[in-house]
């Protein structure tokens, strides 16, 4: 199917050619979707405004300027519960082998412990959640993976910090790609950043082999005497800045003169094929950088196991034709618009109620409108208040019903916010609406669950079998309840398998399956002795455990009923025998005083 490779020509700038010709498709890319950026602005100018002065409202000749942040209080229900449904409790990740040596007990305790430990970094849950908003704001969410190396030395020489892998959100402004190939995956993708010119140092350092020393110094050479020569005002560059323009415009920037003044470098990263029409050259699954949009710093096959480039992408409305999908908010805007317009309808019509227009006729001197204030007018003249059409400020009905309908179309329905419907309902029907009424919901974050966090996870796990070394992590116990150091190496975290989340779709499924269970026990059906007695009440006892999320509490033992039971009725004996002592127990003496050799009283003492 098309859309796979990105082919290049020879612009006549050989030997940066690829570095050019990815750069003007970069640029090419970038224009063709200027309409959607636009629509992105507009979204986020509602999500954040404060008056609609800064909306597209502002059009609108009304006095009063009030917005009502609907836009903005489905964002952030949206991502409360996006989240809440993401990490709903501790334990949600397995590791599934593929083969009986990836799935032994010690294999998958030695992975999962180690994605444990990297998951419950506080940056893990960060990035998590900008992406969870990228999924909201723009209907697109990219993410990658990174090695990191926080450590640092302290004085008695006792490394501290955090080495290992972590995901990596690309800002949907920040990537490109071929809208119309078949997927994501195969689509040729280029990654824009902005760096500092010490972090472009660091960057070529880490290409830097020592085959290629000399030729990455050379680079630095050439990039730092680039700088230097636009900066001069007397030095003309060798290249046609006009030219330049035309193709290596720096978005964010007056021009590609005032960008080279700026201090910041701009990287371009490709992934995926590229074919080289003149040099007849097809480079598949590369990576290549590229500094200023022409010179290409690294150019080598992409490291990564799985044969694709470790870039995700999940959207919210998918379109059949097109990668770019559409977000919640996107088909609100409207309604938002109609919200704010119905408002300051009413706001403005409720002023002319207050303070009315006033009709003067004839001669009236001047006058100030207000209680107990004389009007001076001549024979013919009148002054006559001009009353609005107060059927304008019945307009809160239909304010509440479009809210209503955006929470729905959002796939955010009222009984996720704690509201009830109306109608009186047992509490399995409430359950059971609930449950239908945040298919949408429940459907859209398994999705991001499914193509961004699965994936992200297991690339984290790829990207450490490649680069870490002996690695000391702190593993919990979740049976004991304590925790343990363990030290692993690459070859402990190796297996064929894949990583599988569970906190979304597990989350939507247990309610489900509470609900199931509550109905079936209560009803006749559950109730038959018959029926029941092929029920394993230890196994249903720790099904609830896990779907109540009481593992914590330790609640639920073997038989621990008919042990505390037994305890129970032991101790009621002692203190049964202890009370009959008493009662024989003389008047005047206490149970002390009654020694076990003491012969035995006569029965009228007693």
């Amino acid at each position: 199917m098309a859309g796979k490779t990105l082919d290049i020509q020879a612009l006549g700038i050989a030997p940066d050619h690829i570095g050019v010709e990815i750069a003007r498709r970069f640029q090419q890319w970038q224009s063709l979707r200027q309409v959607k950026i636009s629509e992105w602005n507009e979204i986020r100018r509602y999500i954040f405004a404060t008056d609609t002065t800064e909306t597209t409202n502002s059009q609108l000749p009304w006095k009063n300027k009030t917005t009502i942040p609907k836009l903005c209080q489905i964002r952030d229900n949206l991502n409360a519960n996006y989240m809440a449904s993401l990490f709903p409790k501790r334990k949600w990740l397995w590791w599934e082998g593929d083969n009986d040596e990836s799935d032994t007990k010690n294999k998958r305790d030695a992975i999962e412990s180690y994605m444990e430990w990297c998951i419950d970094r506080s940056d893990f849950k960060n990035e998590v959640a900008k992406m969870v908003l990228d999924y909201i704001d723009y209907g697109n969410c990219f993410a990658t993976v990174e090695w990191v190396d926080n450590t640092k030395l302290l004085k008695d020489r006792q490394q501290v910090g955090y080495v290992g892998p972590m995901p990596r959100r690309i800002s949907p402004l920040d990537i490109v790609f071929n809208p119309i190939a078949p997927n994501f995956e195969s689509s040729p993708k280029i990654v824009r950043s902005l760096v500092a010119i010490g972090e472009l140092k660091k960057l070529l350092n880490q290409q830097t082999t020592p085959e290629n020393a000399q030729e990455i110094a050379d680079l630095h050479d050439y990039l730092m005497r680039y700088r230097a020569n636009s900066n001069s005002s007397t030095h003309q560059p060798s290249f046609d800045l006009k030219e330049k323009d035309s193709y290596l415009q720096v978005d964010g920037f007056t021009n590609y003169f005032t960008y080279l003044q700026s201090g910041y470098c701009e990287v371009l990263t490709f992934y995926g094929d590229l074919y080289d029409v003149e040099q007849d050259e097809l480079l598949e699954n590369h990576v290549i950088m590229v500094v200023d949009r022409h010179k290409v710093i690294s150019k080598k096959p992409n490291d990564s196991f799985f044969g694709t480039a470790p870039i995700f992408h999940s959207g919210w409305r998918v379109r059949q034709d097109n990668l770019w999908a559409m977000g919640p908010l996107d088909n609100l805007v409207g309604m938002q618009y109609r919200i704010d317009h119905l408002e300051n309808l009413k706001a403005d019509v409720m002023d002319l109620t207050v303070f009315p227009p006033i009709r003067v006729k004839g001669f009236v001197e001047d006058f100030s409108y207000g209680p107990m204030e004389r009007i001076y007018m001549g024979d013919d003249g009148e002054v006559e208040l001009l009353a609005p059409n107060v059927q304008a400020l019945q307009v809160n009905t239909e304010i509440s019903l479009i809210e209503q309908k955006m929470e729905e179309m959002a796939g955010s329905p009222k009984e996720a916010m704690g509201i009830r419907t109306p109608g009186e309902k047992t509490a399995y029907e409430v359950q059971r609406l609930e449950s239908a009424a945040g298919r949408i919901f429940q459907s859209k974050i398994s999705q991001f669950e499914e193509q961004v966090v699965e994936h992200v996870l297991n690339a984290m796990l790829e990207l450490a079998r490649r680069k870490m070394g002996q690695t000391t992590i702190r593993a919990f116990n979740d049976q004991f309840k304590f925790a343990t150091f363990q030290q692993l190496t690459a070859e402990d975290i190796t297996g064929m398998g894949r990583l599988r989340p569970m906190a979304a779709r597990h989350f939507a499924e247990k309610a489900e399956v509470i609900q199931n269970l509550t109905q079936f026990f209560g009803s006749a059906v559950g109730q038959d002795p018959s029926v029941n007695v092929h029920f394993s009440g230890k196994r249903v006892a720790e099904m609830i455990e896990e779907l109540l999320n009481l593992e914590d509490y330790k609640i639920v033992e073997p038989f621990v009923r008919l042990a505390e039971q037994a305890d129970a009725q032991r101790l009621q004996n002692t203190h049964q025998e202890q009370v009959g002592v008493e009662a024989m127990t003389p008047s005047g003496l206490s149970q002390d005083d009654v020694s076990p050799d003491m012969p035995e009283l006569p029965q009228q003492a007693q």
